[in-house]
Order: C-alpha cells, then sequence, then structure tokens
C-alpha cells in the first residue's frame, strides 16, 4: 500500500475485493449453518455493503432453483431503491454465478463480478459475449475469479461432506470438490 493525502495508506482493489468477499464468505457460511448449499453473495459500492444474500431452499429433495445467493441480493438491490447506482457497483459471490445469476446481473447493470470458486459444473461467466442475444451482449462486465477461493472451497468441502446434504450430491461439482482438499 501507498501513503495517499494526509498519510493514510490508500486502499487496493485487492484489499477491498478480500474485504467484502469476507463478508459474502460470512454470508455463505451462515447458510451452510442452516443446511443451505454455502452460496453468499454482497452487492457493494463505493460507499460500502449495499445488499447481501444467501441461498435459500436448497435443502431436501425438491430445491428451489430460483433462489440463488446472487438473485436474492439482486432483488435487495431493487427493493432498496439503489438500483439507478449500479453501474458502480460489484457483485461478490463465493461461487461463480451460474448462467441465471450471470444474466441477471448483465441485465441489472452491474459491470464488475468478483468470485471465490470455480463452477465446474453451472459457471456461467466464460460466456462468450459476443455469441449472446442483444439484451446481454451489449453489457460490459469485468470478470475477477479466484479472491478468496479457498476460504470458500472449504465451505462447499464441509458441504459436500456431509452426508445430510443431499443437494447436488454425486454430482461433477461434488466430485471436483471432495477431491480439491
Amino acid at each position: 500500500m501507498q501513503a495517499g493525502k494526509g498519510g493514510k495508506k490508500a486502499v487496493t482493489q485487492q484489499e477491498t475485493d478480500e474485504k467484502f468477499m469476507k463478508t459474502a464468505i460470512c454470508e455463505a457460511a451462515d447458510a451452510l449453518e442452516a443446511g443451505e448449499f454455502p452460496v453468499g453473495c454482497v452487492i457493494a459500492g463505493p460507499k460500502g455493503v449495499v445488499c447481501t444474500g444467501e441461498r435459500r431452499s436448497s435443502r431436501g429433495p425438491a430445491a428451489n432453483e430460483i433462489d440463488h445467493a446472487e438473485i436474492v441480493a439482486l432483488k435487495k438491490l431493487y427493493d432498496s431503491g439503489l438500483s439507478g447506482t449500479r453501474c458502480e457497483l460489484t457483485l461478490y459471490s463465493t461461487m461463480e454465478p451460474c448462467l441465471m445469476c450471470f444474466g441477471a446481473a448483465l441485465i441489472s447493470g452491474i459491470r464488475r463480478i468478483v468470485y471465490a470458486y470455480e463452477d465446474v459444473m453451472g459457471g456461467g461467466t466464460a460466456c462468450s459475449m459476443e455469441s449472446l442475444p442483444p439484451l446481454y451482449k451489449n453489457a460490459v462486465i469485468r470478470i475477477v475469479p479466484y479472491v478468496l477461493r479457498e476460504e470458500s472451497l472449504e465451505l462447499f468441502y464441509r458441504f459436500f461432506s456431509n452426508p445430510q446434504n443431499i443437494y447436488l450430491q454425486e454430482t461433477l461439482l461434488a466430485e471436483y470438490t471432495l477431491c480439491r482438499k
């Protein structure tokens, strides 16, 4: 860090990303504690955290595939009335957003996504923007992967190691996660 005006140390983008990702990891830990899939999300702007979300309704044999942490946070963003400042906002997620969440972020005007752990089964951030329909492909987005990856991986490892958690067990993601430790 370099000293800024008045002798204060300037905060780097990496430090800011790690700070907000730690908050997302806390959201994911809360989800895990509740028996949910451990995905946490934070939407933050220049003044700090705007809203948070954690995965909901992933327990049991009939998981709800709509209540992803990113969708929960985006709903809170719109409910807060701060969606007009969205171009300055960054979405932080403990797992790479799926195609649904990535599309929702693009439409919502989020211009930066930071994630911790890659979703080898359903990650949407590697989509070719040129091949997307006009509604999506005109978006300008920056993707920053692997921020605090190991901390996030630990939560997913704990989830998949618990036989009581049936969500996404015996999938490519579970296998990939369990062999990473």
